[in-house]
């Protein structure tokens, strides 16, 4: 196997840059073993530290295993690592890999729908707090509540997000502003596991915006299906705002899959 010498002489992100992309592409099998440090610094043109530094970066993004005095093999990623490798195998290179934008959408309609519901859901529970109304199981059950201002805000910036998507016409841009929006249904929403596996997702898919950009036209740009999401999230109604949500994201995943398939 070739080695290309790092330009950028000790510095440990060049390495951990190579080694993980062949790993990601199978060029390093499940179960070989790496060259030893001082190999790897001299095949790379790196000082040995770098290569340490490196590697334990690799360790901790479950690639590689490292122990001591034993050789430093090569883990199956699947198994190993978590979501923060999506966005190296979206994008190989300049192209998309079919196969893993297929899972990231999968995810996202089946997510996104979800994170809709436990946004309203909060809204309702809210809502029904600050109101003086009947509260419901759910509703009396809950922790003590937020201050009113939190989820007015963040309702406040879903509709001016929603606004400013409605008012823009270029497909890229109403691409972020769709982002910003998701981004408020999942503050809305509260769910920290829904954020970070959000925030991995977005991460592997902002490199590929522009590339999208065709396909996803449709859906960024039907501002009346995101003024639904947004009041019925807004009016409190669970099963409304997932229903909503699906309606917005389904079109597109749908076509964007058909798109993959006949790649």
């Amino acid at each position: 196997m070739a080695w290309t010498p790092v330009v950028k002489r000790s510095v440990s992100g060049d390495v951990f840059e190579q080694i993980a992309e062949q790993v990601l592409g199978g060029e390093l099998a499940v179960g070989s073993s790496l060259p030893s440090e001082r190999q790897l610094a001299e095949a790379l043109g790196v000082s040995r530290p770098a290569v340490r530094e490196a590697l334990q970066r690799l360790a901790a993004a479950g690639l590689i295993s490292v122990r001591q005095g034993e050789a430093t093999t090569v883990l199956d990623y699947r198994r190993s690592s978590g979501l923060e490798v999506l966005p190296r195998l979206l994008l190989r290179g300049e192209s998309i890999d079919p196969a893993v934008a297929r899972s990231i959408l999968e995810a996202r309609l089946h997510n996104g729908p979800k994170i809709a519901e436990l946004a309203a859901r909060r809204v309702r529970r809210e809502a029904a707090r600050g109101g003086g109304t009947t509260l419901s199981v759910e509703a009396a059950a809950a922790p003590i509540a937020e201050p009113e201002s939190a989820v007015d805000n963040e309702l406040t910036l879903l509709h001016d997000s929603v606004e400013r998507l409605v008012a823009e016409s270029d497909p890229l841009t109403q691409q972020r502003i769709a982002l910003e929006f998701w981004d408020h249904v999942l503050d809305l929403a509260d769910s920290i596991a829904f954020r970070l596996m959000y925030s991995m997702l977005r991460a592997a898919y902002e490199p590929a915006l522009a590339a999208l950009a065709p396909i996803m036209s449709a859906e960024v740009g039907n501002g009346g299906a995101y003024r639904d999401l947004a009041a019925a999230i807004d009016a409190g109604e669970p099963e409304r705002a997932a229903e909503r949500a699906r309606a917005l994201l389904e079109p597109a995943t749908t076509a964007l899959i058909h798109a993959l398939d006949g790649a």
